[in-house]
């Protein structure tokens, strides 16, 4: 953490303007950019929701991240090169102002407000992930402290550098964490329980297998997972750094392929050997009660701290805190370019580049506050990253793919469909209605979405901006 820091003082030190905070200078090469961005969307919310799969499905939950997969090489196919040139020659930062080009400022800044609200939810969801990990390992560490650390870390050293940090300290965060897992959390956890023997006699057969999983659940999390390689900020920041389209590109094939099967198999692995100790009867001293009552995300935290000597516990928590604050700095700095760029200072040229990136620090500071105060609010990981997964995918999703894939540009038909699509999803998600066969809101939000679009743009005809 104390590297971490540094790291961030540098790049404050280098950092002259918004667009080096916001898109590091537009030079980044392919390694360090596909390493960040999967460190970012795999991160601590899916290493440690992946753990909670692992414990409650088995190796089926790795499905989860296939869809990561198959998002991240269909941006790289068909959207970097539709946007990476224009983000060139336009100069821009975030994604929003791609809606201002396509529609108008309206748009842009309804566009704004859906990715800061959703991205604040996904900062909370990574310092709760870090928090959760922390006190469930570490003996005596309350919740409500371990939730200033890690706050308090990420915040700090993302205000202080910006993207340039957060992408330079992703790179090494991600390797802390391949290196801490693969090393030594894996085999440990795998000796501890007792091998493949005393696994396959612990827990069913379906655990082990790669079908234990319905089409509704693998639908959902497509529905939600895949459309958010094509309206993340934090992609687009990504794509705005990258030196070339063609190295944009390449990262986003890197990045796909760590996620699955890499990051997949080796996350929910990990789970499963955790459900097999609580079969087992080892996770008891530490958690009384039968292994279906035990929350899933805290298995194996629960069981790296019964089985890892000191020393060996600490690099392995520096692995998970890394995957957790490399996805937590990036969506922090996504609200807070969204706030500055898209809703507070919508015509950046007028302001003084100091003054501007000054006011970008404090930007970060102050949602990096109130992340920190829902993060204190909520109690499942998982579910709280997808949910503002699916309130970004079915609020943006539509109009994105309207004006980029099919030249639709009717002003009324996207803010129509983004107030109805981010408003359908989220009202059956707060309401905790029961839906058809279990799908997920977000698809009833996109369905929703795609026919107000489609009915305002033929019953309202607008005037259409130009190119």
């Amino acid at each position: 953490m104390i590297m971490l820091l540094g790291v961030g003082v540098y790049f404050m030190r280098r950092n002259a303007s918004a667009e080096d905070y916001f898109v590091s200078g537009r030079d980044m090469g392919r390694w360090h950019i596909g390493l960040s961005v999967v460190a970012t969307d795999v991160g601590g919310g899916f290493s440690i929701g992946l753990g909670g799969l692992g414990f409650a499905l088995g190796l089926s939950g790795s499905w989860m991240l296939f869809t990561g997969l198959i998002g991240a090489w269909l941006a790289a196919v068909l959207l970097i090169p539709r946007v990476y040139a224009l983000g060139s020659s336009k100069r821009l930062l975030t994604f929003p102002q791609l809606f201002g080009h396509y529609y108008d400022a309206r748009v842009a800044l309804l566009a704004g407000i859906i990715s800061v609200v959703g991205y604040l939810g996904f900062t909370s969801s990574q310092i709760l992930a870090g928090a959760k990990l922390a006190s469930a390992s570490v003996e005596g560490l309350e919740l409500s402290t371990a939730l200033l650390v890690m706050g308090g870390i990420t915040i700090l050293y993302t205000v202080l550098g910006g993207m340039n940090a957060v992408i330079h300290t992703d790179t090494v965060q991600w390797i802390v964490l391949m290196i801490g897992l693969i090393l030594v959390a894996l085999p440990m956890a795998w000796n501890a329980v007792g091998g493949w023997e005393a696994i396959s006699a612990s827990v069913g057969p379906e655990m082990l297998a790669l079908d234990h999983i319905g089409p509704v659940k693998l639908l959902n999390w497509a529905i939600t997972i895949i459309p958010i390689w094509f309206v993340g900020m934090t992609l687009y920041q990504r794509i705005y750094a990258s030196r070339s389209e063609r190295e944009a590109k390449q990262a986003w094939f890197i990045a796909g392929l760590f996620e699955w099967p890499v990051m997949a198999f080796m996350g929910v692995l990990l789970g499963l050997l955790a459900r097999v100790a609580a079969e087992q009867g080892m996770l008891a001293s530490l958690l009384p009660g039968a292994a279906a009552d035990i929350d899933p995300e805290l298995g194996l935290p629960l069981l790296l701290r019964l089985i890892l000597p000191a020393g060996l516990m600490g690099v392995v928590l520096a692995a998970y805190f890394s995957a957790i604050l490399s996805t937590a700095d990036s969506c922090l700095m996504a609200a807070s370019g969204n706030l500055l760029t898209d809703i507070i200072h919508r015509r950046g040229n007028a302001m003084d580049e100091k003054r501007q990136l000054r006011l970008s620090q404090l930007f970060t500071l102050l949602l990096g506050a109130v992340a920190l105060v829902l993060a204190a609010g909520m109690t499942n990981v998982l579910s709280l990253m997808l949910h503002s997964y699916a309130f970004m995918v079915s609020g943006l999703l539509v109009p994105l793919v309207a004006a980029v894939f099919f030249g639709q540009r009717d002003q009324r038909a996207a803010l129509a469909s983004m107030i109805v699509g981010g408003s359908t999803t989220l009202a059956l998600t707060l309401s905790g209605a029961t839906l058809p066969a279990g799908l997920d809101a977000n698809l009833f939000g996109i369905a929703a979405s795609t026919l107000c679009f489609i009915t305002v743009a033929r019953l309202a005809p607008v005037a259409r901006t130009s190119p």
